[in-house]
């Protein structure tokens, strides 16, 4: 059976500032290592392909995780036109590992909260607005994208691409922010509109997921002891 990882990326600069940061392109924040916990489940099976998004925090989180693993990464941009049929990039030998980047496993488009100190955020919307605005399916930010935006991006490229190679049997990581990963975890564990508001992720938090020939889940490890699930 195939294994499917989901990993959130570790901590920026403005997730350590409290900010709100959707697509401003902010790296990790300095001192911000790789768990090697994270590292060493991952890497204990053979992970055939890496999927992310172009945002810096993503791709930094990728190139930590693989840190003294002895294999190196190339980075692919499937959003580019001319790679979008991906081509062999994975039989150059066993020392690389491609990953594969496109927008749409990008975080959630913020709008007009982008940017701002989510604390101060709170004092002038209330606290259940901006709860809604960030973990709801279907309402969205000032000007920004809902879940309900991301899951229509997100998804269809898991179809296409992700389970694509699921079905091959290849076990597949996804390194991306918390917006993108709910989207995915929402579709594959079937969760309904209302209930995917209590689902949060930490930063560096992994789920794994093994799933049947018709990608159905057929065991979960979550592996972060601070998930909200």
């Amino acid at each position: 059976m195939p294994n499917l990882f989901l990993l959130r990326h570790f901590k920026s600069q403005w997730n350590k500032e409290n900010r709100f940061t959707g697509w401003v392109d902010v790296p990790l924040a300095e001192g911000e290592d790789a768990k090697e916990w994270v590292s060493k489940k991952i890497f204990s099976f053979n992970i055939e392909k890496i999927y992310s998004s172009p945002l810096i925090r993503n791709q930094q989180t990728v190139l930590k995780i693989l840190e003294n693993k002895g294999r190196y990464p190339i980075f692919i941009h499937l959003d580019k036109g001319r790679m979008k049929d991906r081509g062999s990039f994975e039989e150059i030998n066993n020392d690389y590992i491609p990953v594969y980047i496109s927008e749409s496993l990008n975080e959630r488009y913020y709008g007009k909260l982008q940017g701002l100190n989510k604390d101060e955020t709170i004092e002038r919307y209330g606290r259940e607005k901006v709860r809604l605005f960030r973990r709801s399916f279907d309402i969205a930010p000032l000007k920004g994208e809902s879940l309900k935006d991301v899951y229509k991006r997100a998804v269809p490229f898991f179809k296409r691409y992700i389970e694509r190679d699921l079905k091959e049997g290849k076990d597949i990581l996804v390194v991306a922010s918390h917006n993108s990963l709910r989207a995915l975890l929402k579709h594959i564990e079937k969760v309904p509109d209302k209930d995917i508001i209590n689902y949060e992720i930490p930063f560096g938090g992994l789920i794994k997921y093994e799933l049947d020939s018709k990608m159905a889940v057929t065991n979960k490890e979550v592996v972060a002891k601070d998930l909200v699930l």
